[in-house]
């Protein structure tokens, strides 16, 4: 929860950068109390164990976030997999260490079977991240995610915990 005014001041210094991956965001979104907001309804949400939400930090400084998503015991043992990274962070290998850390929760800490990913089909940048992490590429799904006011194809990717190669360091 002490994170909502360094999130909001990230999320306005990248609203730009972030708009083409992302849904439509209300104003509200991007101040301190829109993300207090957020948090707690993630807060809520990881108490029933649907999402692990995390940020990622360099050297103490927040610069963006990861989170497990729409979490699914029984025989299905499976999540989606969100992040994204300040503008200014990208191509440091910092989303894919982020993405390292996050598998090895889901895998490591969770129990997960399966983690998904999804990336937009011009979102060459990700899908290298997930690759580099051992992401498989299992499909296009059309007009999957309302992205950017419209409806957009999807490039979906799985790793399966006994698929997992050795991934990079997390450091």
């Amino acid at each position: 929860e002490a994170d909502a005014p360094a999130l909001a001041a990230l999320r306005r210094a990248n609203r730009d950068f972030l708009v083409p991956f992302e849904p439509e965001r209300h104003e509200s979104f991007f101040t301190a109390a829109g993300q207090a907001s957020m948090i707690d309804d993630l807060l809520l949400r990881a108490e029933a164990g649907l999402v692990v939400p995390c940020v990622i930090e360099v050297d103490g400084e927040l610069v963006g976030q990861a989170s497990i998503n729409d979490v699914v015991r029984g025989a299905f043992q499976s999540a989606h997999l969100g992040y994204w990274l300040s503008e200014d962070r990208t191509g440091r290998g910092i989303g894919t260490a982020a993405v390292a850390a996050a598998v090895f929760i889901a895998f490591d800490e969770m129990g997960l079977h399966r983690l998904q990913a999804d990336t937009l089909i011009d979102n060459v940048a990700s899908r290298k991240v997930l690759a580099r992490n051992g992401f498989a590429r299992i499909g296009l799904a059309p007009r999957y995610l309302r992205i950017a006011g419209r409806w957009q194809d999807h490039v979906l990717h799985q790793l399966l915990a006994d698929d997992q190669r050795d991934p990079p360091s997390v450091e």
